[in-house]
């Protein structure tokens, strides 16, 4: 049989035997006169062997190997699996197998593999492709039929495998596979990866004790792992144990001082349990084993952050920035620091260091600007900022409305006015600048310029259903123009009728409009929602006209416990001249 990697040598060889066949010697002037020989007919050339490949098959495969040459692996992929589909030739399964893993084909994989199984059925490796295709694609039961085959074969396999695919399964399908696991447990006993996987699963299913039951068994009939110490403690901690799960976490690491996964996890479980002088020296010894960890090196310099360590965060996070590792975060976090440390110049050249595409880009950005508004420095705050979006249309629109709502917060409304309207005739149509500048009109209490403002987005916008309620909740908040808010609303609530600020407007405006049974419906829903003072403050209002005084003032009281400086609360209740 032609192997694939001789393929061209043997369309080479082919080519010379047919040359050979059809070619007659040519005379010379040399050569010696001699009589011109009867004509005959040739005689056929000899049929070319290809192995066990027809000459068109062999064509294929030679197609398919320049088509991966030139990087069309797809190509060559699809060629060559219906070539392996077609000789069934176990050199050129496995090689279509190759092109298939590459593409991620696991139809392909599927085929080839239950292929190569039919014509290799004592060999383990196609029944450990199949198993790991039916785990990727699902089918679990399939897997473990699969996976168990390997193991009948003579072929080693770890059924973590499994249960690391099984965290989102339901209850009831992962039972099923709990049971298969207790079967193969009695059948293979020496399969320690079946047992810790039949724990793995029992967890997953919340039988936390009946896990931790056959753990103990484990440990029992085989050494301990660090595996197994992480999984105890996991059991542990999930059944409400942390003294227990932290003890347990302690004496693994004490055996296994080497194992650094299971001294990070001994050090993430101290500071989910807030024993964070205890973390802080493990992750202390990882940095110290691996010195260009910078992963552990950027958990330190957070532990310290959260322990107000702050020399320590500060350097930790320089040497990250020096190599580049993390360096984004830790530039955020350390304009977090120096701002807490009342430094705004540092952390105001730390926040801006953050670069564009970054998680921390845009928040870092707004607090460099707030700072810098805050420190009188408008004009920096602001020519940073359009030297940042300079050739950015979308992003200097967003910079724009950061930066016009700080200047309204820190109380500079002409400049938040000015640095709008000049937006605006740049990008006169542009509907977050406009909803930007109803806000600045909300914080001078100029209802026309909002409702001008908010009419134009609906204009252009009439789905735009955040709009319609603006609009909306302030004609019925502001205006007896109830009707017309009502109208708005339910325009509003029929493009986003699960957004609790829509559906705290609809109970607002019905309650303006006297339907208090109907409004006390939609407030509740508000309130299930969204239990913030504004809604709590309309929810009790709506059963205060409904002359359920008892439970309005239960629904104030409760919400003045969460927030006892609401002005909201305070204004409904003197309004109705409720006394407390």
């Amino acid at each position: 049989m032609i192997q694939i990697n001789n393929f061209f040598i043997a369309l080479t060889c082919a080519s010379l035997v047919g040359c050979a066949a059809s070619v007659a010697p040519t005379e010379t002037d040399e050569s010696p006169a001699r009589a011109m020989p009867a004509p005959v007919l040739a005689e056929p050339a000899a049929k070319i062997e290809y192995g066990s490949f027809t000459e068109d098959q062999l064509y294929e495969a030679i197609v398919s190997e320049l088509s991966a040459q030139r990087g069309q692996v797809v190509e060559a992929g699809e060629s060559y699996f219906d070539l392996a589909m077609s000789t069934r030739d176990l050199t050129v399964i496995q090689r279509a197998i190759q092109f298939a893993s590459v593409n991620g084909d696991t139809n392909a994989l599927l085929q080839l593999g239950l292929l190569w199984a039919q014509l290799e059925p004592t060999n383990p490796q196609p029944q450990l492709l199949l198993s790991i295709q039916f785990l990727e694609s699902g089918a679990f039961e399939q897997a473990i039929s699969h996976m168990v085959r390997v193991l009948e074969l003579g072929g080693t396999i770890d059924f973590a495998a499994l249960s690391s695919r099984t965290g989102r399964l339901n209850p009831q399908d992962r039972s099923v596979l709990i049971e298969n696991l207790r079967r193969l447990k009695g059948e293979f006993g020496d399969q320690t990866s079946i047992h810790l996987t039949l724990v793995q699963l029992l967890a997953q299913n919340g039988d936390f004790e009946e896990a931790l039951t056959e753990l103990e068994l484990l440990k029992d009939d085989t050494d301990l792992t660090p595996n197994m110490v992480m999984l105890e403690s996991q059991i542990l901690q999930s059944l409400d144990n942390p003294e227990r799960a932290t003890r347990v976490m302690r004496s693994g690491v004490a055996r296994f001082e080497t194992d650094k996964s299971l001294r990070l996890n001994y050090a993430r479980l101290l500071v989910q349990n807030e024993e964070y002088e205890q973390a802080q020296e493990q992750f202390q010894i990882l940095v110290e084993q691996d010195p260009q960890d910078w992963e552990t090196l950027y958990s330190v310099a957070l532990l310290n952050t959260q322990l107000e360590n702050f020399d320590l965060a500060i350097a930790a996070y320089t040497k990250l920035i020096g190599v580049d590792q993390r360096a984004d975060e830790s530039q955020y976090n350390l304009g977090l620091i120096y701002q807490q440390q009342d430094d705004l110049e540092k952390s105001i050249e730390h926040f801006r260091q953050v670069r564009i595409g970054t998680n921390n880009f845009l928040a870092a950005q707004q607090q460099a600007t707030r700072l810098s508004i805050q420190s009188g420095r408008l004009n920096d705050a602001h020519d940073w900022l359009s030297q940042l979006s300079r050739g950015q249309p979308r992003l200097e629109v967003l910079f724009t409305t950061i930066e016009s709502s700080l200047l309204i917060q820190e109380e500079h409304p002409d400049a938040a006015e000015q640095l709008l309207n000049t937006a605006l005739n740049k990008f006169p149509n542009e509907t977050d600048l406009l909803f930007a500048r109803v806000l600045y009109y909300d914080s001078q209490s100029d209802r026309q310029g909002s409702e001008r403002d908010l009419r134009q987005i609906i204009s252009m916008l009439p789905e735009d259903s955040r709009a319609l309620n603006h609009l909306g909740y302030m004609l019925a908040d502001q205006t007896t123009r109830y009707e017309e808010a009502l109208e708005l609303i339910e325009r509003a609530i029929a493009i986003s009728p699960d957004d609790p600020a829509i559906i705290d407007s609809l109970g607002w405006a019905l309650y303006k409009v006297a339907r208090y049974e109907e409004a006390l419906v939609q407030m509740r829903r508000a309130f299930a929602a969204f239990p913030d003072d504004e809604v709590a403050s309309h929810l009790g209002e709506v059963l205060w006209a409904l002359g359920r005084f008892d439970e309005a003032m239960r629904v104030w009281q409760d919400a003045l416990e969460t927030d006892p400086e609401s002005p909201l609360i305070a204004e409904a209740m003197e309004r109705l001249q409720v006394a407390e």
